[in-house]
This record gives structure tokens, C-alpha cells and sequence, in this order.
């Protein structure tokens, strides 16, 4: 089970009914954002998740209305009792600018990894944070900027009846289940194919590019970014390396995703939904993004 919220939808300009960029993942227990515009903390307050299990944040860029909600949010994190290691990952720098940003929140009551990703192609860089298996994809935007997948694998069925015939010991049972190789009994001797899981997508703040529908490929969820939802603004979206509405409900459809969601909403675009109605004939899901717009993904039988 995954669970999606759309912490804050707006681009560049925080309004009084949109919070700017980011986005929360939640899965058995453990916590995931990307990016932390400023005000994040508060709308996460408002969602209601809280805050201890955040374990993991993702950068896409360092544009301020990605990043400037970080000291608050490490402060949050630390009132709240926090002790645990926070993994951060992001584009090359990542640490050095979240620790200028700390000298308004120097003292903390945890440890920071950090974890900076650099590209050498247009292929995807893969990782895995916990239960969360990451794919991470160099974008088009006017300083070095990330896209992200979310995987939630699922592995094979469990075969009890292989599982006596080999004799494996009871006790060992739930552990292979959980794809640990125990006292020399692997997985692959009880467990079937593997089976669908859950994945989600976010790109944000880049032009399309040919390498994004094939990374988003399959997605349960496709959140992407509709800066300006009238394809007239095209020339500015394209000097600002800003998307259109249009231009995210293509990548859609080419990427063969099951829902797409629309965020980072130009300030001048103050109605979302008077354009879905039209963009909706290129990729008929799709759904004008709300802050802690919420949707929780179960895996199919």
C-alpha cells in the first residue's frame, strides 16, 4: 500500500490557497517528500500524517520555491522528537545548499546523510531508500533538475506446498516471504513471479524531453508539472524551461500512465480546472492538483 499527497501545488509565488511544490509518499509507517517549498510544514500539519516518520527527502532542484521550506521543516522534524538518521538526496551540491539554509537551524537532534546524484547519460540513476526503490532522471530546466519514480515492488506468491516439500523449517517461512535469503534457503525456492507492484512519477520544472515517457512508463500515478494551462503561453513556457498543461497530458499519454495529476501552477493561473476539460481529450484521466490532494494505491490481486 502507497499513500500519495500533494503537500503544496504551487510554482514560484505562494498564494493563500496554494503552498508551493511538494509532495509526500507514505508506506507502511515510513515517509518520503519531495521537495519542501516554503510553508511545507504547515500544510503537512494540515494533512495530518505527522511528522517523526519522515525518514527520506528528495530535491528535485534547489529554485528556491523547491527548497526554502527546509530549515523550518528540519526544525519541525527535530521539536518533534526526532532522532533518527534523515537520508536527503538531490542534484550535485545538494548538501552545501541545505546547509546554508541551516544556519537559521543549526542545532538539530538527528543525523543528516546526504546522498547527491549526478548523471553521465540520459539514463535513469537507481537507488533504494527503505521500502521506497527510487529512479531518478536528469530533466531540462535552466540549472540541473531530477524527476522521480517511485517503485513499491512486489515480489512472487508464497508457495507453501514448495516450501514443505523442501523441507524448509516453519520459522523461516515469513522471512523468505520478505525476500531474505535465510540459512542458505533463498526466495526464488518458495516464491512464485514476481507480481505487479505500485509506482508513482513526479517531474517538475523542465521542458519535455524524449527520455520522460518511457521513465514514467506504467505509472499508477503520473504528477506532473502544468505551469500555464493556455497553450498561447508556449514562448514563455519554453524560455523559462516551464511545461503547459498540454505538453504534461502528452507526455501521459505517450508514457502510458493510469492517472495524471497537474501541480506547479503558475500564480497567473488562478482556476486549474477551466482548462482540464480541453486537455483532457489528450489524455483523458487527469485531474487539476489540489494541496493534500490524497489518493492511496493498493497492490492488485
Amino acid at each position: 500500500m502507497l499513500d500519495i499527497s500533494l503537500i503544496g501545488t504551487g510554482g514560484m509565488v505562494p498564494l493563500y490557497n496554494r503552498y508551493l511544490s511538494a509532495m509526500l509518499a507514505r508506506c507502511n509507517g515510513h515517509m518520503l517528500l519531495i521537495d519542501c517549498g516554503e510553508g511545507a510544514q504547515v500544510t503537512m500539519r494540515e494533512l495530518g500524517w505527522g511528522f517523526i516518520h519522515l525518514d527520506y527527502i528528495l530535491f528535485t532542484h534547489v529554485h528556491a520555491d523547491h527548497i526554502a521550506g527546509i530549515p523550518g521543516m528540519l526544525l519541525s522534524l527535530s521539536n518533534y522528537g526526532r532522532t533518527e538518521k534523515l537520508t536527503i538526496a538531490g542534484p550535485q551540491g545538494i548538501e552545501h545548499v541545505v546547509n546554508s539554509l541551516r544556519v537559521i537551524a543549526p542545532e538539530l537532534m538527528y543525523p543528516i546523510e546526504y546522498i547527491e546524484l549526478s548523471f553521465s547519460s540520459e539514463t535513469a540513476v537507481r537507488f533504494q531508500l527503505g521500502e521506497f526503490h527510487i529512479s531518478a532522471l536528469s530533466l531540462n530546466h535552466a540549472l540541473p533538475c531530477i524527476g522521480y519514480s517511485i517503485d513499491i515492488p512486489r515480489c512472487g506468491r508464497f508457495n507453501a506446498e514448495l516450501a514443505r516439500e523442501r523441507s524448509i523449517p516453519l520459522e523461516f517461512w515469513s522471512r523468505l516471504q520478505k525476500g531474505e535469503t535465510v540459512s542458505g534457503y533463498t526466495p526464488d525456492m518458495v516464491l512464485g513471479p514476481e507480481r505487479k507492484g505500485i509506482k508513482v512519477s513526479y517531474i517538475t520544472d523542465t521542458r519535455p524531453i524524449d527520455t520522460i515517457p518511457e521513465f514514467i512508463r506504467g505509472s499508477d500515478l503520473f504528477i506532473c508539472e502544468g505551469m500555464y494551462g493556455d497553450d498561447e503561453m508556449k514562448a514563455k513556457a519554453d524560455r523559462f524551461y516551464h511545461m503547459l498543461f498540454s505538453d504534461a497530458a502528452r507526455l501521459a499519454k505517450a508514457g502510458g500512465v493510469k492517472e495524471l495529476w497537474l501541480t506547479h501552477f503558475s500564480q497567473a493561473v488562478s482556476d486549474p480546472e477551466q482548462y482540464i476539460a480541453a486537455v483532457s481529450e489528450i489524455f483523458e484521466n487527469t485531474k487539476a492538483g489540489q494541496d493534500r490532494l490524497t489518493k492511496t494505491f493498493m497492490f492488485e490481486d
